[in-house]
């Protein structure tokens, strides 16, 4: 079967193409790997062996408390809070997951989505007219890695300088380093207070709806329920902005028609779901029974994380190995498959999130262009998420239209 991959490879972070080709060389589209710590687990690259796992939730279940290696995971462990069992719909399984699943489609649907727009307007504007003064400035930091956390919070009814706390906070936690474990209970006790606050004067957001929803939902359960539709929505739509917005200034296809190139803007964010997923890795599906994937044996309980990243871009699916044969087509796996796959309402959401933000941000700085050399655009060190560490820009400068 050949020596186990270790995902804690500065090949991953640095050539994960390359890396992914090296593993399927070597084990095929089922990969034996150590996670930190040398805790093992299988990596699925091949995309038919994921959408068979996906599509598979009696085989391949949900539920970390299935997991056979918790003896092995000390307490201090970085990616503890991506795998700890916790009563949200990550870690629910049939009716449970069922009854949870509805009641965060309902939540997110209560949101008006012309509202939503004009919101998300309001506040790209705002952060835009943070910088439009100055000659240039960091669109991942200033603006893609905010503009999603302020539209959350303004739907969880959080105001912005708490929102911007929670926003720092979720990328600590998913850049699943020293301090990630610190990170999630300070969010915890976050929402925690929210939710006292809403129990006690309900108001027109998710927070509210969510506690009146007949799931009935007890405080620690809202809690971890909330913090996953953050961290899911949050952070991915963050990094499919920023990973958008790296691929037209720095591809001639779609840098050469930035200004009020609205036509290009769908174009950029479903390449990005192919070829450079924010959804890269997820930990993961749990192995119900002794089962066979790909002719390896994966015992009861082995965790099987989910390499959405690698398998959009498995060289079976593309004809001559090239981009174009998935090109227009939606049958990615960035929003994840089947039944636990990211819940209607949120994908909406994030579509209208990234849309808007490009669009506004093309409208407002028609000239804009990256600062540095394409190929010093650096990835962000996480094997989770995928985005680039900065995105610095030049434009010119406008002055601002004092939106609030």
């Amino acid at each position: 079967m050949g020596e186990p991959v270790r995902l804690y490879d500065d090949r991953f972070n640095t050539d994960p193409d390359g890396f992914y080709r090296q593993m399927r060389a070597d084990h095929g589209p089922v990969v034996p790997v150590l996670m930190e710590g040398d805790v093992p687990a299988w990596l699925v690259i091949g995309y038919r062996e994921l959408h068979h796992v996906l599509s598979s939730p009696d085989v391949f279940a949900r539920s970390p408390r299935r997991w056979n290696a918790w003896d092995r995971v000390p307490r201090d462990w970085p990616l503890l809070p991506v795998l700890v069992p916790l009563p949200n719909l990550l870690s629910a399984e049939g009716e449970e997951h069922r009854r949870r699943t509805a009641a965060v489609n309902d939540a997110l649907d209560g949101a008006d989505p012309h509202e939503l727009r004009t919101v998300l307007t309001r506040l790209a504007d705002r952060l835009i007219d943070g910088f439009c003064a100055s000659t240039g400035t960091d669109l991942r930091t200033q603006y893609a890695q905010r503009l999603p956390s302020l539209l959350l919070c303004w739907m969880y009814g959080l105001d912005d300088d708490r929102g911007e706390a929670v926003t720092t906070l979720m990328s600590t936690m998913f850049d699943a380093g020293p301090d990630s474990v610190g990170a999630h209970a300070e969010i915890a006790a976050e929402f925690a207070e929210l939710i006292a606050a809403r129990r006690a004067e309900p108001g027109p957001d998710v927070v509210s709806r969510m506690i009146a929803h007949p799931a009935d939902y007890g405080d620690e359960d809202l809690v971890a329920e909330l913090v996953a539709i953050m961290g899911g929505a949050h952070q991915t739509t963050a990094e499919w902005i920023g990973n958008a917005l790296r691929l037209m200034l720095t591809d001639d296809r779609f840098s050469a028609s930035m200004s009020g190139a609205r036509s290009s803007v769908g174009e950029a964010l479903a390449e990005v779901l192919w070829e450079d997923s924010p959804s890269q890795m997820n930990a993961g599906r749990f192995a119900a029974h002794d089962v066979e994937l790909d002719g390896k044996l994966i015992r009861k309980g082995d965790l099987v994380l989910l390499g959405f990243a690698a398998a959009n871009k498995d060289p079976r699916l593309r004809v001559g190995g090239h981009a174009e044969a998935v090109r227009g087509n939606h049958a990615h796996l960035s929003f994840s498959h089947g039944e636990h796959g990211c819940p209607h309402a949120a994908r909406g959401i994030a579509e209208t999130m990234a849309v808007t933000a490009v669009e506004v941000l093309l409208d407002r700085l028609p000239d804009v262009e990256l600062a540095i050399p394409a190929e010093q655009v650096r990835w962000r060190p996480s094997p989770w998420v995928r985005g680039v560490v900065s995105l610095p820009v030049t434009f010119t400068p406008t002055p601002p239209r004092g939106v609030h």
